[in-house]
């Protein structure tokens, strides 16, 4: 059974890695010139499609990376390195890679792209339930607790959506930016520990 405080902190996780805030321009973006029902109709299936995709990745994840011969641990540095990159690219640069919005801006396609993958459903948020939901370390109670975060963390995410016009006046460009960079600050915090916790796994590191 998960304490408050492992659940506050996988939520937090996911939160920052899913970024519902920062998936905003993108939305606002792709969803240039449609009907309010059309905008509503493309943020429910780029949540439900981001939905599958991360579930896939939590029950047939760790079973490609043991089929490939891949440690998890392995996995886990690596993914805390790529987290860590990720992260700064929010702290330095802009909180969706700026290829991404112009994209969006661009061919104005589906939700599949570039809303449901890779703004939500992101490479990040891929390799982190996949951390979260380690079949040797995490009971499937626990596995299943990380699901319905992860859950619940998309619901807000298409809340959040289904109201990106009055949020994104509300924040405004700066506002967003800000909280993009903070975000980043904790992913960094977390992709960190995801490497230190790596080391600990292969005993490079002492427990800790």
């Amino acid at each position: 059974m998960l304490s408050p405080a492992q659940i506050l902190q996988e939520f937090v996780t996911l939160w920052v890695v899913i970024d519902p805030i920062g998936t905003l321009p993108v939305f606002l973006a792709v969803t240039t010139g449609l009907t309010a029902a059309q905008k509503r109709a493309v943020a429910l299936r780029a949540v439900l499609i981001s939905f599958g995709v991360l579930a896939l990745f939590i029950g047939l994840g760790q079973v490609v990376l043991e089929a490939l011969g891949l440690a998890l641990p392995s996995f886990q540095i690596a993914g805390g390195i790529v987290l860590f990159l990720f992260a700064l690219t929010m702290i330095f640069g802009h909180s969706k890679p700026a290829e991404e919005i112009a994209e969006a801006e661009r061919v104005r396609r589906t939700a599949v792209f570039p809303v449901a993958i890779p703004s939500i459903a992101s490479p990040g948020a891929m390799l982190t339930v996949v951390i979260l939901t380690d079949n040797d370390r995490f009971s499937f109670a626990h596995q299943a607790m990380t699901t319905t975060l992860m859950g619940a963390v998309l619901a807000c995410t298409l809340v959040i959506l289904l109201a990106a016009a009055p949020l994104h006046r509300i924040l405004g460009t700066t506002g967003e930016a800000v909280i993009s960079r903070v975000m980043g600050m904790v992913l960094a915090a977390v992709a960190v520990d995801a490497v230190l916790r790596g080391f600990v796994s292969i005993g490079v590191l002492p427990a800790f």
